[in-house]
């Protein structure tokens, strides 16, 4: 079955987020996630050190299903495929939309590649099956911007 996706732009301007897990990737996310004004909570055994620089609540310890309570998105970014899929599964449980870093079949929603100017939005998606190209067209149009 094709994946389908409606394309939205969402204010998460002081929103409460769950981040779970803390390695580069979970860095990548919970930086976008600060520029768009989420309040973030990061959930991890452990963290590489630039989170500790950042304006997040930092949890040690592994996740549970409580760790969702009042937020509106969650992003699994562990380096564990059960746990990842465990996280959302809890999400989709309490209707909270679920981005899934190692699994784009069982996200609810795709972060596109961004270009950002001026008040100029870009997105760039390839419904999650080929971020390498949307990356890449991301590059080529911030050359011509």
């Amino acid at each position: 079955m094709e994946l389908k996706h409606y394309p939205i732009f969402v204010s998460l301007q002081g929103r409460p987020v769950l981040v779970v897990g803390a390695g580069k990737v979970a860095l990548r996310k919970t930086k976008g996630l600060l520029e768009a004004g989420a309040r973030v909570t990061v959930v991890a055994p452990e963290w590489e050190g630039e989170f500790e620089s950042l304006p997040v609540r930092l949890v040690r310890r592994p996740f549970c299903a409580a760790d969702l309570a009042g937020c509106v998105l969650v992003f699994a970014a562990t380096n564990d495929r059960l746990t990842n899929h465990r996280i959302g599964v809890a999400a989709k449980g309490r209707g909270i939309f679920a981005n899934i870093a190692d699994s784009a079949r069982e996200c609810d929603f795709i972060l596109p590649a961004r270009v950002s100017r001026h008040g100029f939005h870009l997105a760039i998606s390839t419904g999650g099956e080929n971020p390498r190209l949307a990356a890449d067209l991301r590059k080529k149009l911030e050359e011509l911007l």
